[in-house]
């Protein structure tokens, strides 16, 4: 087995240019919990949305990012991925640069393409991509340049992505960037120098799954949070050590996919055919306990995380072709739920009183965040085909990456 490949380039460790304003860094935006607070509610929701502009990209499920008045997209054309930056107010191309990557799909994953399916992750000038075959790649955001690049196919001995390839997006936290890399059987939650591409730590030897990592501080102790393929594991961020683990495994059709939501000191766990979980980290006496606080099993979430807004959580469950629900997190108790066949799955942002879900069918529904019941404010067509990217709320505007395109909307002044 031929060790892996870090490849730094001329000038990687010198300084990049100063970090414009992080709007919408990666994966559910700031804090990793889908709340746009940047997006400004309109006092009365138009009829129609406005068509800014819109650029062919390619394939692939990862959001968009937004840094001062630029845009990042990762995609793929062909047999290469992609890494595009444009203007945010016109969409004309600033940068655009591109690796070759071929990958077959996994049996039963076809119809979700090639990838990729991570959402690319920037912090202090940089942006990290993660391919559908697990390579990370560093990028001047400002010019696009390759800083460095890391390439862990070859480590494990089948392989560095787990059936349907790569889905897990990678965080930042301070000089760290964390990702569990591996495959379906081994793995390893690993933290790298952003700067350098240089292994900071690496914990346990669990297979990867198709969740991502949360940066969250439980009893005062910040820590990665990562649904792995066996367990949900609380890890030192700074030091990568093991701090708790509770059995949640991948087995069969029942996938480990959605990132969990973290509440006021609990984490709320959902996966497909196993409902929803509350459980609760605690810190006694030096030693780490997990208790579960409660089970519901009415709903379940599949491939879509679920959101907090106003104390409760918004979701979609894939009971009865899909329904979207509200849940009280205090003790599971099921507030409404939405007619069914909503779809295959439902990306989810929380907004000042309402929340903004979007079907995988092109479909924007503005939904009141109410726990009274379920009432769609809005509705809008913001896509001809595919939407399994998580969209992005800006002040006044909305990103929509679709099959092949990636479109501005515009809700109006």
């Amino acid at each position: 087995m031929r060790p892996f490949l870090l490849l730094a380039l001329a000038g990687s460790l010198t300084p990049v240019l100063p970090a414009a304003e992080l709007v919408w860094p990666g994966l559910l935006g700031p804090r990793r919990d889908g709340w746009a607070e940047h997006f400004k509610v309109p006092a009365r929701w138009p009829n129609q949305l406005k068509k800014d502009w819109s650029v062919e990209v390619g394939t692939g499920y990862g959001t968009p990012l937004v840094a001062g008045q630029r845009v990042y997209q990762h995609a793929r054309q062909g047999e290469d991925e992609v890494v595009w930056c444009f203007d945010l107010a016109s969409g004309k191309q600033i940068w655009r640069k591109s690796y070759n990557n071929p990958f077959k799909v996994g049996g039963g994953g076809e119809r979700h393409g090639k990838g990729p399916k991570s959402c690319p992750v920037m912090a202090d000038g940089r942006l990290f991509t993660l391919s559908i075959t697990g390579m990370i790649h560093a990028w001047d955001a400002e010019s696009g340049s390759l800083l460095w690049r890391k390439d862990y196919r070859e480590k494990w001995e089948k392989g560095n992505q787990p059936n349907w390839g790569v889905s897990t997006s990678p965080i930042v936290d301070g000089e760290r960037l964390i990702v569990h890399l591996g495959n379906d059987e081994a793995g390893a939650l690993m933290a790298f120098n952003v700067k350098s591409g240089r292994e900071v730590w690496k914990q346990g030897e669990h297979g990867t799954s198709y969740s991502s990592p949360l940066l969250v501080e439980i009893a005062g102790v910040r820590q990665v949070v990562q649904w792995n393929h066996e367990t949900l594991a609380g890890v030192a961020s700074r030091t990568g050590k093991l701090l708790w683990e509770y059995p949640a495994p991948h087995r069969s059709h029942n996938q480990n996919m959605p990132t969990p939501v973290f509440h006021e000191g609990r984490i709320l766990l959902g996966g497909e055919n196993r409902g929803i979980k509350c459980l609760e980290p605690l810190l006694k006496d030096g030693k780490w306990s997990v208790s579960r606080l409660w089970h519901q099993r009415k709903v379940a979430l599949d491939m879509s995380t679920a959101v907090i807004n106003g104390d409760h959580l918004y979701g979609m469950s894939h009971f009865k072709m899909g329904q979207i629900f509200c849940l009280d997190p205090r003790d599971g108790t099921i507030r409404w739920l939405s007619e069914g066949r909503i779809g295959q799955n439902v990306a989810f942002l929380a907004l000042n009183g309402h929340v903004a879900a979007l079907r995988s069918n092109g479909e924007l529904r503005i939904i009141a965040a109410d726990p009274g019941g379920y009432r769609v404010r809005a509705s809008y067509r913001v896509a001809p085909d595919q939407t399994w990217a998580p969209p992005v709320l800006l002040d006044r505007s909305i990103l929509i990456k679709d099959l092949n395109r990636l479109t501005l909307w515009s809700f109006g002044s």
